[in-house]
């Protein structure tokens, strides 16, 4: 199929975060009260908004999820992305490629704050390749796993959703894509389950970036 413009989720997509962003939530999840492993705490969040997962926190810490908190997670996530932050390996020949191949008919569509989203991109040279088509489930009506951040990107690059690739790696993005009406292709490195990213509507499911190739 040919797709006129590639829609990338950015978390696990283009940079390597997820880590480190579930790193920093785990130590202050720690902090008040509910111990978890690493794995653990990204089995919970990875794919979701901390605010969107406020009643779990509240039922195993027994806290309000209160703004404070939210500021300090965001100011020790920023700071761990800032000194931390790698890009997908593979990333940046394929986001090359798909640029061209598309016309610079790409973009970002994420669901986490654009500041975050841009200071990653920015950080591992991605920047320059999505300026001004960034983004962010912050700034929509709703946040994956709705629609509503891939149709406003769609419709900024005056693409129909149907001819959109979406690249996401998790079943709360995939969900959201084709809920947009894209068509979904799911990264998931190796030793990576699949199962449950094909479930959720993925049409391909690929190990490594230099597989991400679109052909006229």
């Amino acid at each position: 199929m040919t797709f006129e413009a590639v829609l990338f989720d950015c978390d696990g997509v283009l940079v390597d975060s997820e880590a480190i962003t579930c790193g920093a939530l785990r130590d202050m999840l720690d902090e008040n009260g509910w111990r978890l492993s690493l794995a653990e705490c990204m089995a919970y969040f990875v794919g979701h908004s901390v605010r969107s997962r406020a009643d779990l926190i509240e039922a195993h810490t027994g806290k309000p999820l209160t703004d404070a908190f939210m500021d300090e997670f965001y100011r020790r996530r920023n700071m761990r992305l800032d000194n931390e932050i790698t890009a997908i390996e593979g990333i940046h020949d394929a986001v090359r490629h798909v640029h061209d191949r598309c016309e610079g008919r790409i973009a970002v569509a994420s669901g986490a704050d654009r500041f975050k989203v841009e200071m990653m991109l920015q950080r591992v040279g991605l920047a320059p390749y999505f300026e001004g088509r960034i983004f962010s489930g912050h700034e929509t009506p709703r946040s994956k796993p709705h629609p509503d951040v891939y149709l406003a990107a769609a419709a900024h690059l005056q693409v129909d959703p149907t001819r959109c690739l979406v690249v996401e790696d998790t079943p709360v993005g995939i969900t959201a894509g084709v809920a947009a009406g894209a068509t979904v292709w799911a990264y998931a490195p190796p030793l990576v389950p699949t199962e449950v990213l094909v479930q959720a509507g993925a049409k391909h499911v690929f190990a490594h970036m230099n597989e991400l190739r679109l052909y006229k």
